[in-house]
């Protein structure tokens, strides 16, 4: 029986808003409330992740693309559990993938079967093809915003492009890094303004992360703050964020949202 499975994309348009940390983070405190988490590092060029953790990959995504393994042998063992799917680093042709080609990456995730509950795909920046291309093939997207106005301004070009070209209608929004929980409502609220008067979106904000030098230490000795520091306020506030992440609706298709994410990946661009 397969069990349906949350894919949540976590994006936001500029580089540098943190994604990279909240997928981590994000991942670890889910899998220690017991969900089994796969964490995908999608910037498919310029790989970050194992950087992150201090993770030897070894093998990555392009191995896979040239048919040399597949994805369970590239899968690496994380913290607290997590799984986690590398990519290749300073690989141009990675971030020009052809559509046979996604859909050879990810029909691979089918043959994890029963054995992920919530599978996460970290975004690349911007706004390319295959930013894209994940989105559209995702239940969840998380954009993730922080206090400069090209972060506001990026997200908002990334939910017109996914509303206007692809329908999409849900957004979550976290904002990250900031100095208050006050300061993380007003980032929402500015979004909220814009594409409540230009666009027919549902935007819910899911909380803040506090700017904490605990998360700048972590990334300093390439560990997740949720291993090194856990009783800090960043820690506390991706617990938060895991808690509401783990009651949000599952998806309805009976055989599980991962055959989902391969055929909207195959599908009409």
């Amino acid at each position: 029986m397969n069990i349906p499975v949350q894919v949540i994309a976590v994006t936001g348009g500029k580089g540098g808003a943190g994604r990279s940390n909240v997928s981590v983070n994000l991942g670890i405190a889910l899998s220690q409330m017991g969900r089994r988490v796969v964490l995908m590092d999608a910037d498919l060029g310029l790989a970050n992740i194992d950087v992150l953790l201090g993770i030897n990959a070894g093998l990555n995504i392009s191995d896979v693309l040239a048919g040399e393994c597949s994805l369970r042998d590239i899968l690496v063992d994380g913290p607290a559990g997590i799984r986690i799917v590398p990519a290749a680093s300073g690989v141009q042709r990675m971030t020009n993938l052809s559509q046979m080609e996604y859909a050879g990456l990810i029909s691979g995730f089918s043959e994890l079967g029963d054995e992920v509950d919530v599978l996460i795909v970290d975004t690349a920046a911007g706004i390319s093809e295959s930013v894209v291309t994940f989105l559209r093939a995702s239940q969840e997207l998380l954009l993730v915003v922080n206090d400069e106005p090209t972060s506001i301004t990026d997200a908002y070009a990334l939910i017109k492009l996914m509303n206007r070209d692809y329908d999409t209608h849900r957004f979550r929004v976290l904002a990250n890094m900031v100095t208050s929980e006050h300061e993380g409502k007003a980032l929402y609220d500015k979004l909220y303004r814009v594409t409540e008067r230009f666009l027919d979106v549902a935007l819910h904000y899911v909380g803040s992360i506090p700017l904490d030098d605990a998360v700048r230490k972590a990334v300093k000795r390439q560990k997740a703050v949720l291993e090194l520091y856990p009783g800090s306020r960043a820690s506390n506030a991706f617990r938060e964020l895991a808690r509401k992440v783990n009651q949000w609706p599952l998806p309805s298709t009976p055989r599980g949202h991962l055959e989902f994410f391969v055929e909207r990946l195959l599908g009409p661009r």
